[in-house]
């Protein structure tokens, strides 16, 4: 049975200086580390030989287009597919590795989930949805319910105590179901895009949650299609595609490491015309989308002087970011679902 842990849900935390997290992969212990993890579907590689550790009081991200192998691996380090060769070990604080599938039970004794599809059961309330889960872990009634009150008071949901998952919105579904995995108080969470489908408001009012979390030790998996999110709230992403680590870091050394640090887009009946004029040299490398030139520089003054000479387009000036390099590593192409 999980020990009966009482860090959570205190609304400060301790906070780690951006050089600490920064570090945080390189200088601390592993909590889960995964080594040449691989799984086919007949002739298909889904996941190529991938390895990567979690530091207690990190989170990392794992950022890839779809079919890239993200949810593949979360299913594996939950036990709900069995790899074709690798080793999966959590290592729980006694100093002995527990090891995915022998261990199975033990090693979900310390996690929480959320998945990409809410699977919360709509006949009961939202105190009664923490409760019977609670109970899948061995937990007394009187220990879940002592957490239930600071588990939805984490969620801002206490006002909802008593509702059904019928008078809920999305995005308190989805603080719910984050709430639910935090009732056998885990050193790590697997979140599979959890913010999908969410308003800005709600998706906000989660990353706020998941910093606090990671702020009080918490350990986080998270995967994610928005790069925003990722960039506010990992320490250290990889980059998935076709099942292949493709690099990894912190977001300001992947972006430092592969990307100009200036990006002028460029759009406006003519646009496309610019990639046969001089001012194409004037930047490292361009790319297009649509009817959208994106100039990749290390400096923009002498290509947005230039583009003074264009006043029919429209131009945006910005640094460059994660949205860039996840398109540079991965490509622009439409991916169907995996």
């Amino acid at each position: 049975m999980a020990p009966d842990r009482t860090l959570y849900f205190n609304s400060t935390g301790v906070n780690a200086s951006s050089a600490d997290l920064d570090n945080m992969g390189s200088m601390s212990p592993s909590l889960l580390s995964i080594s040449g993890l691989t799984k086919r579907y007949g002739k298909t590689t889904v996941v190529d030989d991938l390895s990567f550790n979690i530091a207690p009081g990190e989170c990392l991200g794992v950022i890839g287009p779809n079919g890239a192998g993200k949810t593949t691996t979360i299913r594996m380090c939950l036990g709900l597919t069995a790899p074709d060769a690798g080793e999966i070990n959590f290592f729980a604080g006694n100093g002995t590795p527990l090891r995915m599938p022998q261990d199975a039970l033990a090693i979900k004794e310390n996690l929480g989930i959320v998945s990409q599809f809410d699977s919360l059961d709509p006949d009961f309330s939202c105190a009664e949805n923490l409760l019977v889960f609670g109970r899948y872990f061995g937990l007394k009634d009187s220990v879940i319910r002592e957490r239930i009150p600071k588990l939805l008071e984490f969620a801002a949901l206490t006002h909802k105590a008593d509702a059904k998952l019928s008078e809920l919105s999305g995005g308190m579904k989805r603080r719910l179901s984050l709430a639910r995995a935090l009732v056998n108080d885990p050193q790590l969470l697997l979140l599979d895009e959890p913010t999908t489908g969410l308003d800005p408001q709600a998706r906000h009012l989660m990353w706020e949650r998941l910093q606090r979390l990671v702020q009080q030790g918490k350990s986080i998996l998270l995967t994610t299609h928005f790069m925003d999110e990722a960039e506010r709230l990992c320490n250290r992403l990889l980059v998935l595609d076709h099942g292949k680590k493709m690099t990894e870091g912190t977001p300001r050394q992947l972006i430092a490491e592969n990307l100009e640090p200036d990006v002028v887009e460029v759009y406006g009946t003519g646009a496309l015309a610019l990639l046969d004029s001089p001012l194409k040299a004037m930047a490292a490398r361009t790319e297009v989308s649509g009817e959208t030139v994106f100039f990749y520089t290390q400096d923009s003054k002498s290509l947005l002087a230039a583009l003074t000479e264009y006043p029919q387009l429209r131009t945006l000036h910005r640094p460059a970011n994660l949205e860039d390099l996840f398109l540079k590593l991965t490509g622009r192409q439409i991916r169907e679902d995996a």
